[in-house]
């Protein structure tokens, strides 16, 4: 007869098996029960009052993590970032980022349609060098709009999770004078776990930060927008007129409260899964592997075999969850949900979707 933890390690073979693998983002992740259960005895007041005790707390330990005065805390990223962007530069103006930058592609024209602020991608998705930067400048003699904000990415998401270097980031903060720099630091833990910087040091180059906890850090919703009082007070103004103000939402603050206890620690584990699906699938025919840093894997598809959709739809119907990065490009997230036994199980999915597909043997 099997001895019971037998029986357990042939259940959780054929659990795994079976599952059902969303690597569509980090944002997937759903909260642990220690986490909901932190949530549910949270101490809470009216955030609108300014009162609920747990989001202060968290707005207070995420502005002294990154070496700022005050914090704020927002329903989201975006919330973040177009906060800092409206409170920072007038209508008319552009902001700098690089090509396909979230606040350019993925927030719905917010900055535009908004608060009047053109984005104007330079570089590469990479990021920007201070050239860039003197170029576009420069260009107000030619009757471009003045240049109101800078916005750089920390991780570079659409660029595959990459770390822009501290030492690039000093270099624009020194070029940038007066004008203000935004850090959308949605990955920003990623950066901090895969360079071994402080956080407070990678955020040093920017006016105001924004950092999501609904991403590597698992909690189920919220980011916090970080940077000197005088700014966080006018974007907290904002905030309520953007109807992004909630009441007791001590109860979603304490998940962020949580995550920084409990999940910070841990992201590396999502990288070293990451890379190991780079290592899994580099061979395959059809595609090309992306170099990364951390939790985000990118595909470049060959036109030979069609758009990045072609194999997005196949490896759905093999239960791997995941979508296009841009048409010619596949993305893979690891994350909280995801082990290694999901990851290798990942692996051996795509390979046999993917292998027949392009005539391999």
């Amino acid at each position: 007869m099997a001895s019971p933890e037998g029986n357990g390690v042939h259940s959780r073979a054929m659990s795994t098996a079976n599952a059902t693998i969303d690597l569509r983002s980090d944002t997937v992740t759903k909260p642990t029960e220690a986490m909901r259960a932190a949530m549910a005895t949270a101490p809470v007041g009216d955030d609108c009052y300014g009162d609920d005790p747990t989001v202060a707390a968290l707005e207070a330990r995420v502005a002294e993590l990154l070496g700022k005065e005050a914090g704020l805390f927002v329903p989201g990223g975006t919330l973040g970032n177009q906060l800092a962007i409206h409170v920072q530069a007038r209508p008319g103006q552009m902001l700098a980022c690089v090509p396909m930058a979230h606040v350019q592609v993925h927030e719905g024209a917010a900055a535009a349609r908004i608060s009047g602020v053109q984005a104007m991608p330079i570089g590469e998705r990479d990021g920007f060098r201070v050239a860039h930067l003197r170029e576009l400048i420069a260009e107000k003699a030619n009757g471009w709009p003045t240049l109101g904000l800078i916005c750089v990415e920390n991780t570079l998401g659409a660029a595959g999770g990459l770390l822009w270097p501290l030492d690039e980031l000093q270099q624009l903060r020194a070029a940038a004078g007066t004008t203000p720099i935004h850090l959308d630091g949605a990955r920003l833990w990623n950066a901090h776990a895969a360079s071994g910087i402080s956080l407070a040091s990678l955020a040093s180059i920017a006016d105001t930060v924004s950092t999501c906890l609904s991403k590597g850090l698992g909690a189920p919703a919220g980011a916090v927008l970080s940077g000197p009082r005088d700014v966080i007070d006018a974007a907290r103004a904002c905030r309520y007129a953007f109807g992004g103000s909630m009441r007791q939402s001590g109860i979603l603050a304490a998940a962020g409260v949580h995550a920084l206890d409990h999940h910070l620690d841990r992201l590396g584990d999502d990288h070293r899964r990451a890379q190991r699906l780079r290592e899994g699938l580099a061979d395959l025919p059809g595609w090309e592997v992306r170099p990364g840093d951390t939790n985000i894997v990118l595909f470049t598809v060959d036109p030979k075999v069609g758009d990045a959709e072609s194999l997005a739809a196949p490896l759905r119907e093999a239960g791997i969850l995941c979508y296009p990065n841009l048409r010619s490009e596949l993305r893979l997230v690891t994350h909280l949900g995801t082990d290694d036994a999901l990851v290798e199980e990942a692996i051996r999915r795509i390979r046999d979707v993917v292998i027949p597909r392009m005539g391999a043997s």
